[in-house]
């Protein structure tokens, strides 16, 4: 699969592909399996597919031109223009190949479990979330429960809007970095009962 990347192929030198999260969770898989530790399953929506699928949908342009000249500190403005930029993302379409991928990755997770449909935890892992001098962990969405393959399809791009909270904008622009230079990967992963 070209946008995918399942958790056990992944690890810290996939940053940058499938984000902090992901990356780790894909270190974790390989590491302790082998020692009777039991980790969910999963896979990676990677941060090129978030790219394509922004780009897919003309959506750059948009997306910058509401971010232009932005004052976090007007907080009305700021929310509304996170909202419009969510509401760009929400409505926007899955291209056809990328949605197929998520739907057969997801079937696969299925399958491995025996069943149908199975309960997994859509995760936003941005390639850019610990840093020396910044921690982006935490100003994204996470899914909990989600439930056959259009939940896991919205809450994916659930997910990818989540990238442009009024927290996450305000955030980066507090600390001076490009929002176009962050991506987003989103993990689907296995719920286990707590």
């Amino acid at each position: 699969m070209k946008w995918i990347r399942w958790l056990t192929q992944v690890g810290m030198n996939d940053v940058a592909l499938v984000g902090g999260k992901n990356a780790s969770l894909g270190e974790m898989l390989q590491s302790l399996s082998g020692l009777g530790v039991r980790v969910p399953d999963g896979f990676a929506v990677t941060a090129e597919a978030y790219q394509y699928f922004i780009s897919s949908n003309n959506l750059h342009d948009s997306i910058r031109a509401l971010l232009t000249n932005i004052d976090v500190h007007n907080l009305v403005d700021l929310k509304e223009r996170s909202d419009r930029i969510r509401e760009l993302i929400l409505r926007a379409n899955w291209p056809d190949d990328l949605e197929h991928e998520i739907i057969t990755a997801y079937s696969e997770l299925c399958k491995q479990d025996g069943a149908e449909r199975i309960n997994v935890a859509a995760r936003s892992s941005a390639t850019a979330e610990d840093l020396p001098n910044a921690s982006f962990a935490g100003q994204q969405d996470t899914y909990l429960n989600v439930r056959g393959e259009t939940e896991v399809l919205t809450s994916v791009k659930k997910c990818i809007a989540s990238l442009f909270t009024f927290r996450a904008i305000s955030y980066r622009e507090d600390m001076n970095f490009n929002h176009m230079d962050v991506s987003l990967s989103v993990g689907v992963q296995k719920m286990v009962r707590a």
